[in-house]
């Protein structure tokens, strides 16, 4: 055999979804306009809050954080995808495909623990609202953000480490659409259980962290609202979590589908099918959840369109 380790290996062949073309039209056009969505719907949900006053408090600080995670996570696999959808050659290089795998690790890890600080937020908002504003203070917040990102990037940093050691024999052919863990670790010619083993522990750190955190929140959140007494006011409070309680189960029952099981159980179908959920249709989702189910960033832009149209300059009239 003719053995060649990841140093020779100039490029990949990410085989994709299909080798239908007809099919590959068609996903192209669904993935194009669900990421023109994602990416505008995204920017819109930035640019609302950064432009409304009203909105400059700690929740909308972290929902304007995930909308850039998920533009960013979005694009880091997105465009690749839709240039395969519509070429032969579905090539990408060494360097590019282990990029791609960096900042896919890194945003997701970043998005799990953004989701914690946004969990502990509300549980500061609602079960100690006279503290809110010393406990959550911009420092604190500016802090939360940082730590995300950092252990974000250090996680995946490890993660590429681990993988970009592997040696590859036979074949440099991906049977995913993006450079994933599990499709490259198959790829492998050598013992791949230490980098499972590093893998398994890195994501299950982090999904176990932040969800203990948001679990822990939420039953706090909902022990104080079942002893508020007025309907409205246990109204209110479940209205200020349900947005981000299901941005939570959605991301988070994906991610676990996915990565916390053994890597024999990987097959093909179902993860690709979990995986364009996660990468693709998710970042397009969040921004939809969390204005359409938000009187506040409804009243926001209303606000704004208002002031645009009062300092529309007026027209002159020639006598």
């Amino acid at each position: 055999m003719d053995r060649r380790n990841n140093t020779h290996v100039s490029d990949f062949i990410l085989m994709g979804l299909t080798e239908s073309e007809e099919i590959q039209l068609v996903l192209f056009i669904i993935f194009l306009i669900i990421y023109l969505i994602s990416v505008l719907g995204n920017t819109g949900m930035i640019l609302i809050i950064h432009l409304d006053l009203q909105l400059h408090t700690p929740m909308y600080f972290f929902l304007s954080h995930l909308s850039f995670l998920d533009i960013s996570y979005s694009t880091a696999i997105t465009p690749k995808t839709l240039h395969n959808l519509l070429t032969s050659t579905k090539h990408i290089s060494y360097i590019s495909c282990f990029t791609q795998m960096y900042f896919f690790v890194f945003l997701g890890v970043a998005e799990c623990f953004l989701l914690s600080s946004m969990a502990y937020d509300r549980y500061v908002a609602i079960c100690n609202p006279l503290h809110y504003p010393v406990v959550m203070s911009k420092r604190f917040c500016c802090s939360l953000i940082f730590g995300s990102y950092f252990i974000g990037s250090t996680n995946s940093m490890i993660n590429v480490l681990f993988m970009s050691r592997l040696e590859f024999c036979d074949s440099n052919v991906i049977h995913h659409f993006f450079c994933d863990t599990s499709p490259i670790l198959d790829l492998s010619c050598t013992d791949t259980r230490g980098v499972e083993i590093m893998i398994f522990i890195l994501a299950g750190s982090t999904l176990m962290v932040s969800l203990i955190t948001i679990s822990v929140s939420y039953l706090s959140i909902l022990t104080t609202v079942l002893k508020i007494t007025s309907t409205s006011g246990k109204r209110k409070a479940f209205s200020t979590c349900a947005s981000h309680l299901l941005g939570v189960t959605i991301f988070y029952g994906t991610m676990i589908f996915t990565y916390l099981k053994p890597r024999k159980s990987y097959t093909l179908g179902k993860d690709q099918v979990a995986s364009v959920f996660y990468t693709i249709v998710i970042p397009m989702l969040n921004p939809l959840i969390y204005s359409l189910r938000n009187k506040e960033v409804k009243n926001a832009l209303i606000r704004l369109m208002q002031k645009r149209q009062d300092f529309r300059p007026l027209k002159k009239h020639h006598f």
